[in-house]
C-alpha cells in the first residue's frame, strides 16, 4: 500500500489491521513499514492454571500406542 492510499484511506486502513491483516507501506514502490494488529495482552497465570486443570487427561503410553497403530512404521 502507498503512503498516498494510506493517507487518503486511512480509517479503511486501520479497520483492515484491525480484523488482522498486515501491510506493507511503501514510498516509491519500495517498503517501507509495515503496519499490523497489536498483539494482545498475555494472560495471567491464574487464566492459564485453571485453563490447565480443564484439559483432558493424556495417557502417554496409550498415545505411543495409538501413533504406532496409525502411522506407517516407514515414515
Amino acid at each position: 500500500m502507498s503512503i498516498r492510499e494510506l493517507r487518503n484511506k486511512g480509517g479503511e486502513v486501520v479497520d483492515r489491521v484491525a480484523r488482522g491483516e498486515r501491510l506493507t507501506i511503501t514510498r516509491s514502490g519500495k517498503p517501507v513499514a509495515e503496519l499490523g494488529p497489536l498483539r494482545a495482552d498475555a494472560l495471567p497465570g491464574s487464566v492459564l492454571l485453571e485453563r490447565w486443570h480443564r484439559l483432558p487427561r493424556l495417557d502417554p503410553e496409550r498415545l505411543r500406542r495409538d501413533i504406532d497403530t496409525s502411522l506407517d512404521a516407514r515414515l
